[in-house]
């Protein structure tokens, strides 16, 4: 039978793997494998030293030590979710923004050639 502790220290070089080879593939932003690179060490070194859990919530005062985890998990995941919502609120200001100089450029051009053709029509 393999141990625990096997299985997740496969399972997170499983992902640091997979996350390498997404990133080779252009698939995936290094920014945004940075946080999927931190799931993965927890996932390997917490399956490694599963005691960690346990003085940890010790530490901190938590009766439940798996609950630790899951509080820790949805703390990540809440994180994650702010860091995109501010991603993509960025991003949709540089979009408006280049919009807005198409049209600008637009504007001119059709200006621009509106002179050139009244100046080319004779009188």
């Amino acid at each position: 039978m393999i141990s625990y502790q096997l299985t997740s220290a496969v399972l997170g070089l499983a992902i640091a793997g997979t996350l390498l080879w997404l990133i080779y593939q252009d698939r995936l932003h290094a920014r945004h494998a940075f946080w999927w690179g931190g799931v993965a060490l927890a996932v390997m070194v917490l399956g490694v030293f599963p005691q960690l859990v346990d003085w940890m919530a010790r530490r901190l005062g938590v009766a439940y030590p798996p609950v630790l985890g899951i509080i820790a998990a949805i703390g990540v995941m809440l994180v994650k979710m702010l860091a995109q919502d501010l991603e993509h609120s960025r991003q949709e200001r540089a979009l408006r923004r280049l919009i807005q100089r198409i049209a600008i450029l637009e504007a001119e051009l059709k200006e621009t050639t509106r002179k050139g053709n009244d100046r080319q029509t004779p009188k």
